[in-house]
């Protein structure tokens, strides 16, 4: 396993359609997106510590206003 895991990411794909995809990527792939008709309205985080406990966060756009949000979080630990 050694020896294939050492191989990823591979450079040859990486660099494929990199002119292409980086623009979209960099766009669209921003914490909060803002378009014409397009757009972020949740954003999540899931932090899990080194004994299995998890914290999740959500963050919801109410109404499509970009002014109102609602965050919820949720915390619990994972079973072994």
């Amino acid at each position: 396993f050694t020896t294939f895991f050492s191989q990823l990411p591979d450079p040859a794909i990486e660099d494929q359609g990199k002119d292409y995809i980086r623009p979209i990527l960099n766009k669209y792939a921003a914490v909060c997106v803002r378009c014409p008709g397009y757009g972020t309205r949740t954003n999540t985080v899931i932090l899990i510590d080194s004994e299995g406990r998890v914290t999740f966060t959500e963050r919801n756009m109410i109404n499509a206003n970009v002014n109102q949000w609602k965050t919820s979080t949720y915390e619990f630990k994972l079973h072994t």
